[in-house]
């Protein structure tokens, strides 16, 4: 009796286990910055490698890039009235705009297109996605 009540806990232990993992609680975005340190080995001294900006609604607005001299580059994000992205912006060190993405979805609300254009608005890259389910 005593192994079939200590099977049944492992049992359900691993259950638990593996369910938080299938499912982990979600973080809440809203308002939320994630930085992203790296330490120096030698000096214990840790620098700033990455940041990702969310705003009110949980969206991601921004990520930026850092050297340890400073930025490195910059993403802000825009979004359309159905909460998907509609444009990505890319800056460099100092601000300046180098290229940008329009993204474009179907009816199921999966990419359809994304447009990569430079700073000035000439088209570089068209890229088309394909949804294909395959039996087998």
């Amino acid at each position: 009796m005593k192994k079939l009540i200590v099977m049944l806990a492992v049992l359900a232990g691993a259950a638990g286990m593996a369910n938080a993992q299938d499912n982990p609680q979600k973080i809440n975005k809203k308002n939320l910055v994630i930085k992203e340190w790296n330490t120096d080995v030698k000096t214990n001294a840790q620098i700033l490698d990455h940041t990702t900006t969310y705003n009110p609604e949980g969206k991601k607005i921004e990520e930026v890039e850092y050297t340890p001299a400073g930025v490195k580059w910059r993403k802000r994000f825009e979004y359309n009235a159905a909460g998907k992205v509609s444009k990505e912006l890319v800056y460099d060190k100092n601000n300046r705009l180098m290229t940008y993405k329009t993204f474009e979805y179907n009816e199921f609300g999966r990419k359809k297109t994304q447009c990569t254009y430079d700073a000035k608005g000439k088209l570089l890259v068209t890229k088309i996605f394909e949804y294909v389910v395959e039996d087998v």
